[in-house]
């Protein structure tokens, strides 16, 4: 057995920390999910509670994160200060954006990396409606929820911990790329 997770510990893990992706904290959510997914493919925790637990921790998790940059998230970014111009046509094409795509951001940015952090923050700062955004929410979490712990359900535990390390390995040069591209284009932006 590569990992022993009781369930009464199981189960409140994955939905404090699916719980906390989903409200905008930069922590492994998605890593949990397949972890539990893959410990259900061990018999150590029920696929169908995995499910339920992580679609309803997304869900809530988003939730708070809608209604933190609803009230306060575009009042701060919006603000004077250090990077105000950059912040403020930030905010100009997230409002766009959201207005054209919110729909389809909430629901699909769920597998994406990065964006399911900041997704629901960012659609509460750029007003997207509640009802838009809460039916968009609240289908993407299922949908997510069972489709990674389904998926790591079959790959078993190893396999699923492998997708895991993957996933990290993809979002370190993620953020490596976009940090070397960030310092080429600041003395570019000076000079200008």
């Amino acid at each position: 057995m590569l990992l022993h997770v009781p369930a009464q510990l199981g189960y409140p893990a994955l939905a404090a920390l699916v719980f906390g992706e989903s409200a905008g904290l930069p922590i492994p959510g998605e890593t949990a999910l397949l972890t539990a997914g893959g410990l259900a493919a061990d018999g150590h925790l029920q696929l169908p509670l995995v499910i339920l637990v992580a679609a309803v921790a997304a869900i809530l998790g988003d939730t708070v994160g809608y209604w933190v940059g609803r009230r306060g998230g575009r009042a701060f970014l919006l603000r004077d200060g250090r990077g105000a111009a950059h912040r403020r046509a930030a905010v100009a094409r997230a409002d766009w954006f959201f207005a054209r795509f919110g729909v389809m951001t909430v629901f699909f940015g769920r597998w994406v990396p990065g964006v399911r952090v900041v997704a629901a923050v960012t659609a509460g700062a750029a007003r997207m409606p509640w009802r838009r955004f809460a039916v968009a929410n609240a289908l993407g979490a299922f949908a997510w929820a069972s489709t990674v712990a389904t998926l790591a359900s079959l790959v078993g535990i190893k396999g699923a911990l492998a997708i895991a390390a993957a996933g990290f390995a993809i979002a370190g040069v993620t953020i490596a790329v976009t940090w070397l591209r960030h310092r080429r284009a600041a003395p570019a932006a000076a000079e200008g």
